[in-house]
């Protein structure tokens, strides 16, 4: 009887993120997952299947996820949040769909995302609470769910054209909403009637 698995493909420059020194990013995910990483190193093809002993099959699709995440450019400790973290999700948006695909524009919205010395993507981290990697015609976020669609709301903000002061404002609105929501939970617990 075979096992339940699933396929995806990653740039065969990501393979070595993928394998780790000793092949230690591989052995912690299928550690931590209960899964097997068969990886091609030829084409960038990596095959995961559920361990004998793993019963659960979704736990395929969380493996999918942080194998694609390193593929799409996050460092294996930067992914180890959406093995740590259920709430934490990936989210890619493809510059393709917004521009075609013209290397000069997806270049020209990176750099704009990017910004001046990697300022622009650090301050959409840091107001988020997020990781961003913009890689190739892709920009991944890792965060939760109100939090990557926060990030990803304002990098289609700066896909549109929208001023980086404009953007910034917006940002900073919704970190401040973001920490009312946390705060809100917090006192939810210890609130009597």
């Amino acid at each position: 009887m075979s096992r339940p698995n699933t396929f995806v493909k990653i740039p065969k420059n990501r393979i070595g993120a993928l394998i780790g020194p000793n092949a230690g990013t591989k052995k912690l995910i299928e550690k931590s997952l209960g899964v097997q990483l068969d990886i091609d190193s030829d084409d960038g093809g990596v095959n995961i299947s559920l361990s004998p002993e793993t019963t659960d099959p979704s736990t395929l699709f969380r493996a999918k996820e942080v194998v694609l995440a390193i593929g799409r450019g996050f460092s294996p400790e930067k992914a180890r949040r959406l093995l740590h973290d259920e709430d934490s999700l990936l989210l890619i948006v493809d510059l393709r769909d917004y521009v075609g695909k013209s290397d000069s524009d997806i270049k020209r919205l990176s750099g704009r995302i990017i910004g001046r010395e990697g300022r622009t993507r650090r301050l959409i981290e840091e107001l988020t609470d997020t990781s961003v990697s913009i890689f190739g015609h892709t920009i991944s976020i890792i965060g939760t769910i109100k939090e990557a669609e926060i990030a990803r709301q304002a990098i289609e903000m700066f896909i549109r054209g929208r001023l980086h002061t404009s953007v910034y404002r917006f940002l900073h609105a919704k970190r401040r909403e973001l920490k009312k929501d946390k705060m809100e939970l917090w006192k939810k617990p210890y609130e009597t009637t």
